[in-house]
């Protein structure tokens, strides 16, 4: 269940430019769909979020996001009506199990008849795979590694062979309100884990809302059709735990090494580790000019914490 934290619209971004009239369709709303839709309806437009289970009540006829069922599983879609009008949809809704796009599969021919001047698709920096720590950009031509990364670069190029104003938006790890190490530190389930070279990369939940938003506000031809979406400091998770230990004023665990408990670990995190990419997000930056609120992690775990 979304937490109070997940609920609340993200204030800092009213100073953004102003949002042209329309609908917004959010297609999943977990948490920075969520996050992105509560934050445009309290800009005063007129949102719709889906999810396989929508939670009780209907905050459209408060002014808030109207939720409405979409289970592909179960076939289950919005009928034509409720998404009627809608001008700007973001898809943060994964490959199915087979690795197709559940959303055309089910909504593609739905989409088309609509008065869409935006539609931002969320994907991953996986596309690029494993880089030994090098830089990537997004120049860089795609080489993933891992199955779900192919599965979503597939799915990027279904979007694209589409007749749609679309942007494609690559993401590392977010983190944000109720998604950072503070929990796991105060139970004392953290673990330090000591890979040489290892960093990962990472943007902040609202920095999300703001590049998302910012795009939206920019003319159609200044829109790039791929973005990297991330911070200014890849990093080792040592580090930032670390930072996060200073935080809180508590002790770090014991670091261990990746070479003793790597085949303890799960399949999941192995797939997390096994790669290694710095991920450049200067077009979003310097080209488009969008100011990231949170550079590092610094000023993001500060600010979860109300220190900012």
């Amino acid at each position: 269940m979304a937490t109070a934290s997940v609920n609340r619209s993200v204030s800092w971004v009213e100073e953004a430019p102003s949002l042209p009239e329309g609908r917004l369709l959010v297609l999943g709303g977990g948490y920075t769909g969520q996050r992105f839709g509560r934050t445009l309806a309290g800009r005063g437009l007129a949102v719709t979020l889906t999810r396989r289970d929508p939670p009780a009540g209907n905050g459209g006829d408060q002014g808030g996001p109207r939720w409405v069922r979409f289970d592909p599983a179960a076939g289950v879609v919005p009928p034509a009506e409720d998404l009627a009008g809608t001008t700007h949809v973001l898809v943060t809704i994964p490959p199915d199990g087979s690795g197709t796009d559940p959303v055309l599969t089910h909504l593609a021919c739905l989409l088309k008849t609509l008065p869409l001047t935006w539609v931002g698709y969320l994907s991953t920096t996986g596309v690029y795979g494993d880089r030994g720590g090098g830089w990537v950009d997004e120049a860089t031509p795609e080489a993933p590694g891992l199955k779900r990364s192919h599965a979503r670069l597939a799915c990027e190029m279904a979007w694209r062979r589409q007749d749609l104003p679309l942007q494609v938006f690559r993401l590392p790890a977010i983190y944000g309100p109720d998604r950072t190490p503070f929990r796991d530190l105060r139970q004392g389930t953290a673990r330090l884990i000591h890979k040489p070279g290892q960093v990962f990369c990472r943007i902040h939940v609202d920095d999300i809302v703001g590049a998302l938003l910012h795009c939206i506000g920019l003319p159609a031809q200044r829109r790039p059709p791929t973005l990297i979406l991330a911070d200014e400091a890849p990093s080792p998770s040592s580090e930032t735990l670390g930072y996060a230990a200073h935080l809180l004023g508590c002790k770090l665990p014991e670091v261990q090494s990746w070479g003793a408990i790597e085949a303890a670990m799960s399949p999941m995190a192995r797939s997390f580790w096994s790669e290694n990419r710095r991920v450049s997000s200067l077009l979003l930056r310097e080209e488009l000019g969008y100011r990231l609120r949170f550079p590092t992690y610094r000023e993001g775990y500060k600010d979860c914490l109300g220190l900012g």
